[in-house]
């Protein structure tokens, strides 16, 4: 029975994984979606939403189970709390590829992004496909040195963000408010994104030390995790 108990542990950790997959591809098609203007892409990965929504509930219903059922302790418990709080970091970083698709369909048959923005928006999403990545591998290899290093390629967004704020600020910005609002918009979901992908690497740590890292800051991590985003069309 106990071996039976830890390969539903082992099936939990490797269904996130197959979730951060998931939320890769989205962000990566999402961005695709935005810089060609291509609206049947933009709604698949909307509707895609929905299934990883599902898939996170199916989790959390497992978690659940093995709580009742086993009575975790020490480590097992450590491992079924972090799975909790990856799901809702997946969970979010979907929403908000979606919200990037979402400004693509908004904009459309228009493309919502300008030439001189399309380098730093296409990298931006880049970054954020390969933390996700990078927080999926972590998850399958526990590795917690491999958990730190998605800091630094965090810095890397932050710059992309500052970058992308000089050029909308810029006095000769030619695109009016709102293409600036939609710009801003999305910097900050891609950010979000990224801070959810280092979010679910401390929970990794989390699990194989005991010790919950503490965030830039000085606040534990995942805090502000759960914080609203707003969509394009107000949800």
């Amino acid at each position: 029975m106990r071996d039976t108990y830890h390969e539903q542990l082992d099936d939990i950790l490797a269904e996130l994984e197959r979730m951060t997959r998931t939320v890769s591809t989205a962000v990566r098609r999402s961005t695709a979606a935005l810089l060609a203007a291509d609206i049947r892409q933009a709604e698949e990965v909307i509707a895609a939403d929905i299934q990883l929504d599902a898939a996170g509930e199916g989790v959390e219903e497992k978690v659940f189970e093995l709580m009742a059922r086993q009575s975790p302790v020490a480590n097992e418990l450590r491992m079924l709390v972090a799975a909790l709080r990856m799901v809702a970091d997946l969970e979010r970083m979907g929403d908000l590829a979606a919200h990037v698709s979402k400004i693509a369909r908004l904009r459309y048959p228009s493309p919502a992004i300008p030439a001189e923005l399309h380098t730093v928006i296409e990298e931006m999403g880049a970054v954020a496909g390969k933390m996700v990545d990078a927080a999926g591998d972590v998850i399958q290899t526990r590795d917690v040195e491999a958990a730190a290093k998605l800091e630094a390629t965090d810095d890397l967004m932050d710059k992309l963000r500052s970058n992308q704020f000089r050029l909308m600020m810029d006095d000769s910005w030619p695109h009016g408010v709102e293409v600036a609002v939609d710009i801003a918009l999305l910097g900050r979901y891609y950010e979000r994104i990224a801070d959810h992908a280092v979010s679910m690497a401390r929970r990794v740590v989390y699990l194989v030390t005991g010790e919950l890292p503490v965030a830039v800051g000085g606040t534990a991590a995942g805090s502000g995790a759960g914080a609203s985003t707003p969509s394009p069309n107000g949800n």
